[in-house]
């Protein structure tokens, strides 16, 4: 009996490193992400179930982009990304990523500008990493969760989540409302690449969601020397601080609300116009980090739709 006790012990022993080795794995493929980037991107419509369907432009185009770690604790990675404009002069914050780790809650799109906590079952979160991003002013964008996989080399992640429409198009199309990804995220030699395949949607209350047209998506990250970064850098350290009391804010209206839904303009400007307007302010006359989170939660209430 005791020999027996003993290889239980020590099969458990043995899972439990191989849990906390897979782990690191994990961790240490999304801090990967971070880094100094050229990027390309490169979308194409592929199919449409109606014979009618006019298919869009192919979207291409590039940009230097440098992903900055903000917080890494043991099951939370987040990190910042920043376009880079006019060589090394012109920054623009771009979008965020929150890597967390058996996350039980999942911020749900469903259409126009709303999201929804939705609690996941245990089987559904065990073991696997969420993936949050987010738009330019830390407002939500979309929520996926998935496992990494490391086999012969390779770290892989796969999800599916549904999205409000992409940047590219949200200003130019309403055709349809939601876009249903596929997102498969992979370390390459030179960096990483995203790779996408999108359905594009129409969803309507008391309706099936109708399928308007399929996309090929690619991201691809190519490291690039850091030397072209300086002056981003720099911005970063000057700007970071209203950022961090933004996502503080931000994190209090996930938790408290059961939905979120965000109206598109106030006094005719887009909620990022008001947060890029109120971070050059804090800058510039020095604001506390008290005085950041009274203005941050200000610009959100006006735009945050009650009830």
């Amino acid at each position: 009996m005791k020999k027996i006790n003993l290889i239980i012990v020590l099969i458990c022993a043995a899972m439990s490193v191989a849990a906390q080795n897979k782990l690191e794995q994990d961790r240490n493929a999304i801090k990967s992400l971070a880094g100094f980037y050229k990027v390309t991107f490169n979308y194409a419509e592929t199919f449409s179930p109606d014979d009618d369907y006019k298919f869009h432009d192919r979207h291409r185009s590039s940009a230097k982009e440098i992903a900055i770690i903000v917080e890494d604790s043991p099951k939370k990675i987040v990190i910042q990304h920043l376009l880079v404009m006019r060589g090394d002069s012109m920054i623009i914050k771009h979008w965020r990523e929150d890597w967390t780790y058996e996350d039980p809650k999942i911020l749900a799109f469903e259409k126009e500008d709303t999201w929804k906590n939705v609690t996941l079952k245990p089987e559904e979160y065990k073991g696997k990493w969420t993936q949050k991003v987010f738009q330019v002013d830390d407002s939500p964008r979309y929520q996926a969760i998935g496992s990494w996989v490391h086999v012969d080399g390779r770290s892989q992640w796969l999800s599916y989540s549904d999205s409000p429409l992409p940047r590219r198009e949200h200003t130019e199309r309403n055709d349809y409302n939601v876009l249903n990804r596929r997102n498969f995220v992979y370390i390459t030699p030179t960096g990483w690449m995203f790779e996408q395949d999108n359905k594009k949607i129409v969803r309507a209350p008391g309706a099936k969601d109708k399928l308007i047209a399929q996309e090929k998506g690619l991201e691809e990250f190519v490291k690039t020397d850091p030397k072209s970064f300086g002056y981003a850098q720099e911005w970063w350290k000057k700007n970071e601080g209203f950022w961090k009391d933004a996502r503080d804010i931000w994190d209090n209206v996930f938790a408290n609300n059961s939905t979120i839904k965000l109206t598109s303009k106030v006094d005719n400007k887009l909620l990022y116009e008001k947060f890029f307007a109120a971070n050059a302010q804090s800058v510039k006359e020095n604001w506390t980090s008290a005085k950041n989170k009274e203005e941050i939660t200000k610009i959100i209430n006006a735009y945050l739709v009650k009830g």
